[in-house]
């Protein structure tokens, strides 16, 4: 089962992180960004040139570090197909690393739909009777408040392609207690029900750690709320988001982790793509910066949950 890797490489780094690789221009050195642009123009194939070299670096520099890293489809898609291209290319690297690969997509869709994501980002896409994968990733975000519809239909893929997703359950953002936490007619809010669903989803990709191949999103910035989820979905693994740039500290992330320091994989983005910038290094040394910030968060969690057993 595809999350038995992600956590088998967590206990081998010692490092319960990943890193969100969430590229804008003002992020890239000045360099990076000229070479692309005297060989393609300002245009959408110099950003995604750009992009792809910035992304090489960072994860020559923290594969040594991270066990996986988390591309986001918008900052990729925003550049069209160069874009997307960019995306599959940095996939692709990261797995050759030895990474492995969440791609969030938050997809949301049911049916046949959800079908066509599933085969895009986890699984194969038939052509005339021959298959290839479109974008190759380990694991996707996806959105479950459509229902088991927007989810079954990933469930086959997974289990074929050993594959895994992680579904919207208490996300990061301030706004999300507005429909998350509404209270549904037992009393319970919204975020637990999900939370129970992703349990049950879960059966159906059994792992040997005792986590399933459906994990749940929760967010960094609710500390009480990743508490009481870890203590009611035993067999669901989390992802994080929220630390750093968001406001989300080691502390705050402790909860979600369960005695042997299992439990989840806690993402960064902003505050390791941008690391050269606040520590005021060198442009080419953009790739060292990021490496040092992954470290320092490292160290800071492992502090608070210690050593992680398998």
């Amino acid at each position: 089962m595809a999350l038995d890797r992600l956590i088998e490489a967590i206990a081998k780094k010692q490092n319960p992180t990943v890193a969100g690789l969430d590229p804008k221009l003002d992020y890239i050195p000045g360099d990076i960004k000229e070479k692309a642009f005297r060989q393609y123009g300002k245009t959408l194939d110099g950003a995604a040139a750009a992009i792809l070299e910035f992304n090489k670096g960072i994860i020559d520099a923290l594969c040594p570090i991270v066990p996986a890293v988390k591309p986001q489809c918008a900052y990729y898609e925003m550049y069209g197909w160069q874009g997307m291209k960019a995306l599959h290319d940095t996939i692709e690297y990261a797995r050759e690393k030895g990474l492995f690969v969440i791609t969030d997509g938050k997809r949301n869709d049911i049916g046949s739909t959800m079908q066509a994501y599933a085969a895009a980002h986890l699984g194969k896409t038939e052509v005339a009777g021959e298959t290839a994968a479109a974008f190759g990733g380990d694991a996707l975000t996806v959105n479950g408040y459509l229902g088991s519809d927007g989810i079954l239909p990933l469930l086959d893929v997974c289990r074929a392609e050993d594959k895994g997703i992680f579904v919207l359950v208490k996300t990061s953002n301030r706004s999300s207690d507005e429909i998350q936490n509404q209270a549904l007619e037992g009393g319970e809010p919204l975020y637990e029900t999900m939370g129970q669903y992703c349990e049950e989803w879960g059966e159906a990709l059994p792992g040997k750690y005792g986590y399933s191949g459906v994990g749940a999103v929760v967010g960094a910035t609710w500390p009480a709320q990743l508490g009481e989820l870890r203590g009611m979905l035993s067999k669901t693994f989390f992802l994080v988001p929220g630390y750093g740039a968001q406001g989300g500290g080691a502390e705050d992330v402790a909860p979600a982790f369960e005695q042997n320091g299992l439990g989840a994989v806690v993402n960064a983005s902003r505050s390791i793509l941008c690391a050269w910038q606040k520590q005021n290094t060198a442009p080419e040394d953009y790739a060292k910066a990021a490496a040092k910030e992954a470290e320092t968060m490292r160290d800071a969690i492992l502090t608070k949950i210690g050593r992680i057993r398998l």
